[in-house]
């Protein structure tokens, strides 16, 4: 998803029903004021809901599970 893509589309359905073309800044002034804090919830669930599917699908498929280094700070001498 775009954000913001739907004021693009809140354009075109403006003028499909006729609004006249000297109104709509106005029209779209009123609507993004509204639009744009619900984008951004849209965005949280989204974002929410596509971490959730992916840990399901990984717990399903057995690649969830525990890290394989168990104290990061073991490993970090070997690594530098």
């Amino acid at each position: 998803a775009v954000p913001g893509a739907g004021m693009v589309m809140l354009v075109i359905v403006l003028e499909s029903v006729g609004l006249p073309p000297e109104l709509l800044p106005i029209g779209l002034a009123l609507i993004f004021a509204v639009d744009r804090p619900l984008d951004m919830c849209r965005t949280v669930v989204n974002v929410t809901g596509d971490a959730t599917v992916s840990m399901i699908v990984a717990k399903s498929v057995g690649k969830l599970g525990e890290p394989h280094v168990k104290d990061w700070d073991d490993n970090y001498e070997d690594v530098k």
